[in-house]
């Protein structure tokens, strides 16, 4: 690309709009057109193999709850090592190989299933397996967004692939519980999809064109690369809440992966097909949420975060209180919608205030918070539904979230002033935080000044 031609491409998608807006870069229209065929066999393998776990466990709640455990627990142990990875060499290459492992993983438990070799502690070490290689491709993946759309269009470009991934969320778990039932029961078909369905993006990753990518310049092999990547977290108050409130609700909120199934399956003594339909309103609320999220131009702000996640839990909490299967699936609606506002709002605004150099790292600390919770989450939100009851793990869950999300706006709110004002405009009311002493009239600039110094407000035009 000569550097007109650059400096137009720039321009253009400076100048334009729309929901869709990062999808005029070819680079990612390619990615993510075949990410969302990848992603709906992903959806079906993780409906396929919670539902092999169920029948050759009778049921277990606590099985479950472990096998989502061993699938998440290794971001503990792997993921900022990703990260480091993710700074130090192309991402692209790093992708295609993580794709490769987890076709073939894939493959061979569908391999198993079909044969009638499985068994369930087989399902455990797959599932450990797959969690091994996500732990390295999640980091990867994310800070591989913004080059291939540039700072410009990160935030519309991290919307859209939730977007994706809820809308494959929406068809991948239906299509799983109708290919089950009609198989009678058999996964396998399930694990094939998925299997065959990772060769979209490896093809996608290897047709890029190197020229159009915003590469960010590696960073050297040197000891002490991980203790930087914490050090310079920490040293941010900001990223600091973003962490502490992705570890809350990955460990307690996020466990729909279990409460769903035990729902369909315990509460209501449903079947797969249930379960899909069940799964799959809760993806249409999360690709709502997602969609409303691409409207967002700019870093977003704490209390934002903290309002999101608030809603989130309230709902949670609702939702386990549903008295029956319709009211349930209804509610999951505006659930996942919070669910993923939340989400996308929380993975910008740790990507916004990152520098490029430290991104990979940053968001590796940032999926261990948010994925790493879920090995001691998903087995006590499954105990507790086990022995209470199915509604119980989603009731708690989500009054921890809530608690969590006062406690965190107590903190954000400490040395400041917090105020209703009024307006002859609508909004007529607005809630007003500021630092203590600041005038009402220069409040809002004020705001704006420290906005504007904050860690990747250049990158969003702010």
């Amino acid at each position: 690309m000569t550097s007109s031609s650059a400096d137009q491409d720039t321009e253009g998608r400076r100048r334009g709009g729309g929901m869709f807006r990062s999808l005029r870069v070819p680079n990612f229209r390619r990615y993510a057109s075949a990410n969302l065929v990848s992603l709906t066999g992903t959806w079906m393998q993780r409906i396929g193999q919670d539902w092999l776990v169920l029948q050759l466990s009778d049921d277990s709640g606590i099985a479950l709850g472990l096998i989502t455990a061993l699938q998440f627990g290794p971001t503990l142990f792997l993921s900022m090592y990703g990260g480091v990875l993710a700074d130090r060499y192309p991402k692209r290459r790093l992708l295609i190989g993580t794709q490769v492992l987890m076709g073939l993983l894939a493959l061979l438990l569908g391999l198993l299933v079909a044969t009638d070799a499985v068994d369930l502690w087989h399902v455990f070490v797959l599932a450990g397996g797959l969690g091994a290689v996500s732990a390295i491709d999640a980091p990867v993946r994310q800070a591989f967004v913004s080059e291939m759309v540039g700072p410009e269009l990160l935030t519309n470009a991290v919307s859209l692939n939730s977007t994706i991934f809820n809308g494959a969320r929406l068809v991948g778990p239906s299509v799983a519980g109708l290919l089950i039932g009609w198989a009678s029961g058999d996964t396998a078909p399930a694990f094939f999809v998925n299997a065959a369905s990772f060769a979209f993006t490896i093809v996608a990753l290897a047709s890029m064109r190197a020229d159009q990518l915003h590469p960010s310049p590696p960073v050297a092999r040197a000891k002490g690369q991980l203790r930087a990547g914490l050090a310079y977290t920490w040293a941010h108050h900001d990223l600091r809440l973003a962490m502490v409130l992705a570890f809350v609700i990955g460990t307690f909120g996020f466990n729909y992966q279990v409460t769903i199934a035990l729902m369909a399956r315990e509460q209501f003594g449903l079947g797969a097909e249930a379960f899909g339909l069940l799964s799959t309103t809760f993806a249409i609320g999360s690709l709502t949420g997602a969609l409303l999220s691409t409207r967002r131009s700019v870093r977003p702000r704490q209390r934002f975060l903290i309002g999101s996640a608030v809603v989130f839990g309230v709902l949670t909490v609702v939702a386990g209180l549903a008295p029956g299967y319709a009211a349930f699936a209804v509610l999951l609606v505006p659930t996942g919608a919070a669910a993923l506002v939340f989400s996308v709002a929380n993975n910008s605004f740790v990507q916004l205030g990152a520098d490029p150099q430290m991104r990979g790292r940053v968001m590796a600390l940032y999926f261990m918070c948010f994925m790493g919770g879920t090995p001691v989450g998903a087995p006590l939100i499954g105990w507790i539904s086990e022995h209470l009851g199915a509604p119980w793990g989603l009731i708690l869950g989500g009054a921890v979230v809530v608690v969590a999300g006062v406690a965190a706006g107590a903190v954000l709110a400490r040395g400041r002033s917090v105020r209703l004002e009024g307006s002859r405009r609508r909004p007529w009311l607005r809630l007003r935080v500021g630092p203590r002493g600041v005038a009402a009239p220069g409040l809002r600039a004020a705001e704006e000044a420290v906005a504007a110094q904050a860690p990747g407000s250049q990158a969003t035009g702010r």
